[in-house]
């Protein structure tokens, strides 16, 4: 049976009434998948009896009537439930579907994160684009999994799709962002797992699976990594646990990380040319992601691919703050860039859909191919909640980076100065520490979603708290460790600008055949009176797992003493460090528990049971130089401190 001879058994319409008043119609709709596996779906209209109309689809594992977190708050600071979500678009002139993915909500069949999204997708695409009441476009939309889904059934080319919102998800490549980072494994992948295993079918059926889970010490769990197939927090849970070690276990890069739905990159070519948006947060894991879909698509389709970056973290559009950091009320969405995320919405599918009845403030208006949060410009003092006053303000480009952007280079020194100037005289500078995989550089904030109750994303100053996973008294400055190596800038004498990608080239050796570098982008604001230490705010971060720094497929040992080259990627971000502060780069060896640790053994690290001690090096000579670049805006409030 396919999809399409399946039909659909559509339960009798109810009516729904809404809080400020109105009503929409609501039923239930169950579509069966290729392999006979039947979905439900909530399908939404504006009378009982269907018209014609294009359809927003949203597909989601989290329950078709339960609101999420990233679902935002309305224009006036209120939650909005999917009911009324939908009626706001009904209300514009579509017909919306909710629908629970497989093996979640009522769906039929087995759950597999991220795997057979793309069928599935496909197939109710096609199913809703061939109903009456779809007048045979479906747009898609969704926030985070809801995200990642519009990517995966993409690569298989429906015809009906008319339109992608892609909102903090949509795998570019889950190996490089999302899953692993430069071959290191985010372990908020296991907070994940194990916080929607205690929401699974498993769970709700059986009190005992549930008490197991919620037994378990999470972040003592976290403190005897690695785990392992029965000695993990999932062992009540086979297949959370199953699924979470494959992808752990599966370092290199190949077959595993190929198939569709975590791998947009291999099939952009098959994407329909349809308009796409792509929006996504400076503190959100999928910064990489967005980018590069955004760039992918502008360049290999005819229709428009939109960009939007907010100083958020995951999803938390509506909100001005993220971490300890606050960006003033012009960072949220909500009042700067539309009334609402909802009129946002609506606002740019009226512009390529045209909305079923044509109707909604912005129908036919355009938008700028690039809206970005450029962070910076605050006072710097503790405000009324208590957070740094960071400030920042949205600006538009027609390009990513923005054509006005330059790319530019800060060298690493001896001395721990970051600098234009490249090193000259011809001494071998090198500056060498000692990694413990036993005592790895702890976590503060960062592009971080999922990760409670062990980490939390935002923005911090790079100090340990009593918060902190990992940390014990005295809280001392995460640049006192000994294994972090910091290097800054002089006091800038002007405001300097970025925007745009952000790369560390490393010269470094090691005495283990394999072992990690993290490198950390931080604005140091200088010491005021509420903050008499100075702030040191993390800006991005990134990581490389030394075995794959020629390639990810074929990961190959370092010979102890040899100078290799290697390229850490972070996260772009853009950012103004203003006058009086510094721009500084930390580098280091780990980043836990946002990352697994390298036990340094060039054994695989998901099963390793041994550790040892690296002596790591950084050398900074004219033979063997270490950079940051940056890409300076010419047209900001400075034109930075060097060009490369």
């Amino acid at each position: 049976m396919t999809v399409m001879e399946s039909g659909a058994v559509a339960e009798e319409a109810e009516e729904i009434a809404l809080p400020d008043g109105g009503s929409v119609w609501r039923r239930v709709v169950r579509t069966a998948m290729r392999d006979g596996a039947v979905l439900v779906a909530d399908l939404y209209s504006a009378d009982r009896e269907l018209e014609a109309r294009p359809v927003l689809l949203e597909r989601t594992p989290y329950g078709r009537r339960a609101r999420r977190e990233s679902d935002g708050l309305d224009r006036h600071g209120e939650p909005v439930f999917p009911d009324r979500s939908a009626a706001i678009f009904v209300g514009r002139g579509y017909n919306v579907v909710r629908q629970d993915c497989r093996g979640r909500g009522d769906s039929e069949g087995q759950f597999v994160k991220y795997l057979g999204e793309a069928e599935d997708g496909f197939d109710t695409v096609e199913w809703i684009g061939a109903q009456p009441w779809c007048d045979g476009r479906v747009a898609t939309t969704g926030v985070s999994y809801s995200a990642h889904v519009q990517t995966a059934l993409a690569a298989l080319s429906p015809r009906h799709l008319a339109a992608m919102f892609v909102d903090s998800g949509g795998f570019a490549s889950a190996y490089e962002a999302g899953i692993r980072m430069g071959g290191a494994f985010e372990l908020k992948q296991a907070t994940w797992a194990y916080r929607h295993a205690l929401n699974s079918p498993a769970a709700h059926r059986d009190p005992v699976v549930r008490a197991s889970l919620q037994s378990q010490d999470l972040p003592a769990w976290f403190r005897a990594m690695p785990w392992r197939r029965g000695a993990s927090p999932l062992r009540a849970v086979p297949e959370y646990e199953e699924y979470l070690l494959e992808q752990w276990e599966h370092g290199a890069f190949g077959e595993f990380w190929q198939r569709l739905g975590l791998f947009g990159r291999g099939s952009y070519d098959r994407f329909p040319d349809v308009p796409s948006l792509h929006m996504v947060s400076w503190y959100d894991p999928y910064v990489l992601t967005a980018v590069e879909n955004f760039r992918a698509l502008t360049e290999a389709k005819s229709s428009p691919a939109y960009l939007v970056v907010g100083p958020w973290t995951h999803g938390a559009r509506s909100v001005r703050y993220s971490g300890d950091v606050d960006f003033g009320p012009r960072a949220v969405l909500d009042g700067n860039l539309a009334p609402d995320y909802w009129e946002f919405r609506a606002r740019w599918f009226a512009r390529h859909l045209g909305g079923g009845d044509g109707s909604g403030d912005g129908a036919g208006e355009d938008f700028p191919r690039v809206q970005y949060f450029l962070m910076g410009g605050g006072s710097g003092r503790r405000n009324e909640e208590g957070r740094l006053d960071h400030g920042g303000e949205w600006r538009t480009a027609a390009t990513w980076p923005p054509q006005e952007a330059t790319a530019v280079r800060l060298y690493l020194r001896q001395d721990g100065s970051l600098t234009a100037e490249s090193p000259q005289d011809g001494a071998d500078d090198r500056l060498e520490y000692d990694f413990d995989p036993a005592n790895p550089v702890p976590t503060i904030g960062g592009q971080i979603t999922s990760g409670e109750p062990v980490m939390h994303g935002g923005a911090f100053d790079q100090c340990p708290t009593d918060g902190t996973f990992g940390c014990e008294p005295p809280y001392l400055p995460i640049a006192a460790r000994p294994d972090v190596l910091v290097f800054q800038t002089e006091p800038l004498e002007r405001d300097v600008a970025i925007a745009g990608p952000v790369r560390v080239r490393l010269s470094v050796a090691s005495s283990a055949p394999d072992t990690d570098f993290t490198v950390r982008l931080i604005d140091v604001h200088p010491p005021n009176a509420d903050y008499p230490n100075g702030y040191a705010m993390n800006l991005t971060d990134g990581i490389l797992r030394c075995r794959y720094r020629n390639s990810f497929a074929n990961p190959e040992p370092m010979r102890p003493g040899t100078v290799y080259e290697i390229t850490v990627t972070a996260p772009d971000t853009a950012n103004l460090f203003a006058k009086g502060h510094r721009i500084r780069l930390d580098v280091s060896s780990s980043n836990f528990p946002r990352f697994d640790v390298n036990p340094n053994t060039g054994g695989p690290e998901a099963a390793a049971r041994r550790r040892v001690v690296a002596v790591n090096e950084v050398h900074l000579s004219p033979e063997h130089p270490s950079w940051l670049s940056v890409h300076v805006l010419d047209d900001g409030p400075g034109r930075g401190p060097g060009r490369g």
